[in-house]
């Protein structure tokens, strides 16, 4: 049981506190079976035998402006990516907001602008929403929630309990972008080379993996808590042990560099323009060199495999050749970074 009396940081944090809160106090009484796969997306039929994909997603992020994007742009990214991984394709999406006294219209118009260009970017429309005003001092400018609605075009389905012994785990590019152009951005740190963040939507790189690879398990974009998390996530929903290289493991030296001096660990740092897939070992190379083609999968790399069952762990495999265990997040590594 949950046994915290108030709120911590750490609740949000993606990591073993986040997971303690869903399981102990929200899934207690939100009991309906289509939220028990807990996945980035719900999918159920209607009339008509479509089926449909339905996510919901919050932006609390500060600062609203960073390297790379902006609170605008990472709300429809996120909510796309989240449709995406789940198989379907994105098609409507939502927006309310919520503002604090004192923000600036300019602020606000700009946000709004890159919202509306980043969905025609994706594909999608911006269909419905609402607007809240809350006193100054109850917020921080502007949070905003994003809704999503998709189809699916196959039947085929992506949960992490199908993992099995051998099959290899897949990531488009480099780690630990996101969450280190927020942080630097924030506290006004002079990194000789700049970091932007990866926010992009990942719904065509993912369509063309599924087009040429029949075999993806499953996907997952790794946000808070990192690819740290998401593989934790999955090894224990399969029982099964995941064994990661860190020498395959794409990351900018800018990034590595930031992640050292603030004694940060990027495989717990939230990203928002990644995606990690679990890939049969037969059709591995294939999703590679799809990935590898698109223009947000060039830095794509196998950075590991399922290597046991019955284990429900991850294991890294370290740089020096050594191996440790990768747990779940416990704390919070970078509050307000999505």
């Amino acid at each position: 049981m949950n046994k915290h009396k108030t709120i911590l940081l750490s609740h949000g944090s993606g990591g073993s506190l986040t997971q303690q809160l869903i399981n102990d106090i929200i899934c207690k009484h939100f009991t309906h079976p289509i939220l028990k796969s807990l996945g980035d997306a719900a999918f159920f039929s209607m009339t008509g035998n479509n089926r449909i994909a339905f996510t919901t997603d919050s932006y609390v992020i500060t600062p609203p402006f960073f390297p790379g994007g902006d609170i605008g742009k990472l709300a429809v990214c996120g909510t796309v990516n989240d449709l995406a991984v789940s198989g379907a394709i994105p098609m409507y999406l939502s927006c309310g907001l919520i503002l604090e006294e004192g923000l600036e219209i300019d602020e606000l118009e700009k946000i709004i602008i890159s919202m509306a260009k980043t969905a025609e970017e994706c594909g999608v429309s911006i269909i419905t929403g609402d607007t809240k005003v809350v006193e100054r001092g109850n917020a921080d400018k502007i949070f905003i929630n994003t809704s999503g609605i998709g189809f699916y075009q196959t039947n085929r389905e992506f949960q992490a309990s199908y993992l099995e012994e051998g099959d290899k785990i897949i990531i488009n590019g480099n780690i630990a972008e996101h969450g280190m152009a927020i942080l630097t951005k924030r506290e006004g740190l002079n990194i000789e080379l700049p970091i932007e963040s990866d926010v992009a939507s990942l719904n065509g790189l993912i369509q063309s993996v599924l087009e040429t690879t029949s075999e993806i398990k499953c996907m997952r974009d790794p946000t808070r808590g990192g690819i740290a998390t998401v593989l934790n996530e999955w090894a224990q929903q399969a029982n099964v042990e995941i064994t990661i290289d860190e020498n395959q493991i794409p990351i900018e030296k800018p990034v590595m560099s930031a992640c050292d001096i603030l004694g940060i660990d990027p495989l717990y740092v939230a990203n928002e323009g990644k995606v990690l897939f679990a890939v049969s070992p037969s059709l591995a190379n294939t999703a590679l060199t799809t990935l590898q083609k698109h223009k947000l999968g060039k830095n794509a790399k196998i950075i590991g495999e399922v290597t046991a069952k019955n284990k429900g762990r991850v294991i890294l495999k370290t740089n020096l050749g050594t191996k440790r265990i990768l747990n779940m997040l416990t704390g919070e590594q970078l509050p307000r970074i999505c």
